[in-house]
């Protein structure tokens, strides 16, 4: 076996995360959120009630699995920022790409599951929640860049401000979703949105949280 190559055990796990996940958004849609259980979500994917939570803690994780990729996604991206590349312009970067790929952690999706999400006032609240978790990591990583101490005032309002062009995107295309415009005529829509908002940020933090050049 390779290196980086998942073993038998790491690839059954997987597979066994992703029949709970789609046995419950199956549920979901059908019979909608707060009325399915976790014992009828196991009954479905054809495990353990404990096996799924062991997978899914909390209920609303088996809708919103890529929540650790939306909470790790911007910090993980102002880390890996290139040499002489700031904070604002590796996240602005791999906003639009994110929007050309119509990636599901910006809130590409389909109609039901957007549907689903917001037609619950649990999934709502878990949403705030990851992307409030979002913008923590975001503020972490950024002082980090930065060498300030844990917890920097300017830190934290940047995360702020960077934050809230994705959240606010996701919830754009959630509404266009809903509205039944298809992937592409939604990207279309957002990105010229998405490039106006990152350069009415370039004059405060164009320069902030550069990486020195190796």
């Amino acid at each position: 076996m390779t290196e980086g190559t998942p073993n038998l055990r790491e690839l059954n796990k997987r597979r066994t995360r992703e029949a709970i996940s789609h046995a419950a958004t199956t549920l979901f849609i059908e019979r909608g959120f707060d009325r399915t259980t976790i014992a009828e979500v196991a009954t479905a994917a054809g495990v353990a009630k404990m096996t799924v939570t062991n997978h899914f803690p909390r209920k609303e994780d088996l809708v919103l699995d890529l929540h650790e990729e939306i909470v790790a996604r911007p910090a993980r991206t102002v880390a890996g920022r290139a040499p002489g590349e700031s904070a604002l312009a590796s996240l602005r970067r791999e906003c639009l790409a994110a929007i050309d790929r119509h990636d599901p952690a910006l809130g590409f999706s389909g109609p039901s599951f957007a549907r689903t999400v917001t037609g619950s006032p649990a999934l709502l609240a878990r949403l705030r929640e990851i992307h409030e978790q979002s913008e923590e990591a975001l503020g972490a990583a950024l002082a980090e860049a930065t060498d300030a101490p844990p917890g920097d005032l300017t830190a934290r309002l940047a995360a702020g401000l960077l934050a809230a062009i994705h959240r606010t995107l996701f919830a754009e295309v959630f509404r266009r979703i809903l509205a039944g415009e298809e992937h592409e005529t939604i990207a279309r829509a957002i990105r010229p949105a998405a490039v106006r908002a990152f350069d009415h940020l370039e004059g405060a933090l164009g320069g902030y949280a550069v990486r020195p050049a190796e």
